[in-house]
């Protein structure tokens, strides 16, 4: 009896402090934080606060090490287009008790009246069950299991995107080019980072922008990150990638990283890759009738042929598929990359095995 007793109070404490009229999708403690570095605070897809939306977090591994965390399942749901990512390695917060657990065991609240974060219906995860049914009786939804909820958002990404594009188009970028215009360092390199998160952080330790405030530093990142990044390279001679090109060996969208794009030619046909690494798995199979062959420079992101560039290899800079060939137009300039970044060799293409590539992997 007293049992139950405790459990029903526990109940009706988590119900009240979950309503919609009391409830925030804040931290209330120092949340948990899984990435690695300054960047950590900000999920890697969007930009946002993970502390600020961490009861719809979720984390997950790519490369089978590397730890990412999201504000929300619809992030995740787009860095599953991206990155192979092992549904058991998926954790999410519980939003009663704020503590991380097993995706696969949850119960979500779909479609209550809380808003949803980065989607239009709300998706919210619970480790008990109980505790999921008063939730849902307060403030409305249905309960399903991670693979449904994971669906519904995979269903649903298209018009999530749209959503959320549109408010950037009409609200968000302006902002962000009037921060940068008058308060910030032209000569920011935005193609010096690979996620939007490490840019935000870069922009937030270093001084690159005068008296920026944390509510101007998501508008300014998106700016960059989405707009500005995209015309940096005008009268710069780079590899032009379309927004509907897959590398064949990933299935990643290659235009999200340019600063890592590489082609092969055959004739007027050509493929693009969103890394050596990728380009060289796919030359070893198909070396046959190759016109060209170009690789983006670490630095300049200037075009240049892939048999006249330096390779530097086992470096601590990741690529989008993890560990890369990163290349180099100059031999001073890998050099200088290999001793800064810690390289452990610097390859001419023609020194480029398949061993080599598949120890990359290893």
């Amino acid at each position: 009896m007293f049992i139950k007793i405790v459990l029903l109070f526990s109940l009706i404490f988590c119900a009240t402090a979950l309503n919609a009229a009391g409830f925030t999708k804040s931290a209330s403690t120092k949340p948990m934080l899984v990435q690695e570095g300054p960047q950590k605070e900000w999920c890697p897809v969007c930009g946002m606060s993970i502390e600020a939306y961490y009861k719809t977090s979720h984390t997950s591994k790519i490369h089978d090490h590397k730890n990412r965390q999201y504000c929300s399942i619809r992030c995740l749901a787009v860095d599953m287009q991206e990155y192979e990512i092992d549904a058991d390695d998926i954790k999410v917060v519980d939003a009663s008790n704020e503590k991380l657990i097993d995706a696969s065991t949850a119960y979500y609240v779909v479609g209550s009246d809380i808003r949803g974060t980065m989607t239009k219906v709300s998706k919210l995860a619970f480790a008990d069950k109980d505790v999921a049914e008063e939730f849902s009786i307060e403030n409305g939804g249905e309960i399903v299991d991670f693979k449904t909820a994971l669906k519904m958002a995979q269903d649903s990404l298209q018009s999530d995107v749209a959503m959320v594009q549109n408010k950037k188009e009409k609200q968000i970028y302006s902002m962000g080019k009037k921060i940068f215009e008058k308060r910030c360092k032209k000569e920011i390199d935005i193609n010096a980072y690979l996620e939007i998160n490490e840019l935000k952080a870069a922009l937030k330790e270093k001084s690159f922008c005068s008296d920026l405030k944390d509510s101007e530093l998501q508008p300014l990142s998106l700016y960059l990150w989405e707009v500005k990044r995209f015309g940096d390279t005008k009268g710069v001679d780079v590899i032009e990638v379309s927004k509907d090109e897959k590398c064949p060996i990933c299935g990643m969208f290659v235009y999200k990283y340019p600063k890592w794009a590489a082609q092969i030619f055959y004739g007027e046909k050509h493929f693009s890759f969103d890394g050596v690494k990728d380009m060289m798995k796919y030359y070893f199979l198909h070396k046959d009738d190759i016109s060209k062959m170009l690789v983006s420079d670490y630095y300049s992101q200037k075009a240049i042929d892939s048999k006249e560039a330096y390779y530097v290899v086992g470096s601590d800079v990741y690529g989008p598929m993890g560990d890369e060939l990163i290349p180099f137009a100059k031999e001073s300039e890998a050099k200088t990359f290999y001793m800064d970044h810690k390289g452990t060799k610097i390859l001419r293409f023609d020194e480029i095995t398949e061993m080599e590539i598949k120890k990359l992997d290893e």
